[in-house]
């Protein structure tokens, strides 16, 4: 064949870089986005953060936050809608203070915040520097300390510990015996237990010896399997007591600590800056991005006034990046804005009145309501939050599937889930019910749900079945 020239016409789809720098600001978090951001604070020096000045914000005129707010004071309409609704926040800092997190008893703070401060083996290990005792029993202890686990228990059999101790130091499990004991006297009660069986009996053996307390140890002692099961019937006739006294025993094992070590523990927290801000204006909800959470950028003005004057300048390139930053932030926020009012729109019901009145709602209506692409839509939903008046929700809660209704409706999973809730809380702690006898009432109240569904919601829950739920 001879070589020839052909020329062929097609069309295919390319990401600019702009567009790809889009889609991957869309989908970060805030946190992550401001991790984002500071990376090309540092490579291009024509972007920087102003602490005060004019910005454009999603949902709302081109104006600075301050006179944002001073706007909204002299109108009389309180904080404006960049900074979150005042009055349910205040709501939120009276039921903390009420429960005691802003309590006013700074002693109660103190031992709070100290109680999460110090680890558990630092606990320990001050009570042993308190201890007197001989050199090698304060080393054999210090031992078992270090092998006791975050809960409290100790870990391993004194076999394995006196097998894994050097064969110089000639342990015996007498020795280690009584070290065992030592530690068991410390605080928090129940700490170097073995089993949550001996956990509960250290409890119990260090509270006063009445017959309520008595008969608790040996339930704990003989029968924690009946008591576990739930099985009272069984358990009365195994001991031969009183329904009162079976009762007044049971609410003593329960208020015990399983997990003593627990509360040194260091907490899990997780701090999370909502991207918009729900709040009810003349009987409308509406949302507003948080201004906590847009970032503020510009151009440098020093570097555009020489680029100005300066063309071919080698900085050119970088302040069409700064420009792509700043405008696919905007756009970010804009289009989170926008995904989130659709949402809102559709979910007034569960804003008015809880979780019982979520409806179904899936990714396709709001793409096809707003126009953008189902994939989109996710990536939107997904680490954004929405800070309302009932709490701060990423915007994936408000999604989920539905389950049919007599009257040819839908109900959503949420609002089912919720409803089991109700139910459970409400019931009968001598006749719980069982799922079935759940399906039964929601299928009184028209929606159909199969047994198997409420089990599944229920475990969802983290709600125990009906004969673990059963009490005296």
């Amino acid at each position: 064949m001879k070589p020839s020239l052909q020329l062929k016409l097609s069309q295919h789809l390319a990401l600019t870089p702009q567009l790809q720098q889009s889609i991957r600001l869309l989908q970060l978090s805030t946190l992550d986005l401001e991790h984002e951001l500071e990376r090309y604070l540092q490579e291009n020096p024509l972007l920087e953060r102003a602490d005060e000045y004019s910005v454009a914000i999603p949902g709302g005129a081109e104006r600075s936050v301050d006179s944002a707010r001073e706007e909204s004071l002299e109108e009389g309409g309180g904080e404006p809608a960049l900074g979150g609704e005042e009055s349910w926040l205040d709501d939120q800092a009276r039921a903390f203070g009420s429960s005691g997190s802003f309590d006013d008893d700074p002693e109660s703070d103190y031992q709070d915040a100290k109680a999460a401060s110090v680890s558990l083996r630092e606990h320990l290990l001050s009570q042993l520097g308190l201890l007197t005792v001989s050199e090698r029993d304060r080393v054999l202890v210090r031992c078992l300390i270090e092998a006791v686990d975050d809960d409290g228990y100790l870990t391993q059999s004194l076999e394995e510990l006196a097998e894994a101790m050097p064969g110089e130091f000639e342990i015996d499990q007498d020795e280690l015996q009584i070290a065992l004991r030592y530690l068991q006297n410390f605080d928090p009660t129940g700490v170097g237990a073995r089993s949550a069986q001996e956990c509960l009996l250290l409890q119990l053996e260090s509270l006063p010896a009445d017959s309520t307390c008595l008969l608790a140890q040996q339930i704990v002692r003989q029968h924690l399997d009946l008591l576990a099961s739930h099985d009272f019937q069984r358990l009365r006739k195994q001991i031969g007591c009183e329904e009162d006294e079976l009762r007044a025993a049971h609410l003593l094992i329960c208020s015990l600590n399983p997990r003593p070590g627990a509360i040194h523990a260091s907490p899990d927290i997780r701090y999370i800056t909502p991207d918009v801000v729900v709040r009810k204006l003349r009987g409308q909800w509406s949302v507003n991005v948080n201004a906590d959470a847009y970032p503020r950028l510009r151009i440098n003005s020093l570097y555009a006034q020489i680029l100005s004057r300066q063309r071919g300048s080698g900085l050119a390139g970088q302040l069409q990046e700064a420009r792509w930053l700043i405008r696919n932030v905007q756009q970010r926020f804009d289009t989170i804005l926008r995904v989130a009012q659709a949402i809102v729109d559709r979910q007034r019901q569960f804003l008015d009145h809880g979780e019982v009145a979520m409806r179904p709602l899936v990714l396709r209506e709001i793409a096809d309501a707003l126009g953008l692409h189902e994939s989109t839509i996710s990536r939107v939903t997904t680490q954004k939050y929405m800070a309302t008046p009932r709490g701060i929700f990423e915007l994936k809660y408000f999604f989920g599937s539905h389950v049919g209704t007599e009257a040819g409706g839908a109900c959503s999973a949420t609002a089912i889930r919720a409803l089991i809730k109700q139910m459970i809380s409400a019931e009968e702690p001598r006749k719980p019910l069982s799922d079935s006898q759940i399906a039964e009432i929601l299928g009184q109240q028209g929606i159909v749900v199969a047994r198997r569904t409420i089990a599944k919601y229920r475990e969802a829950l983290n709600i125990p079945p009906v004969s673990l739920r059963k009490s005296i």
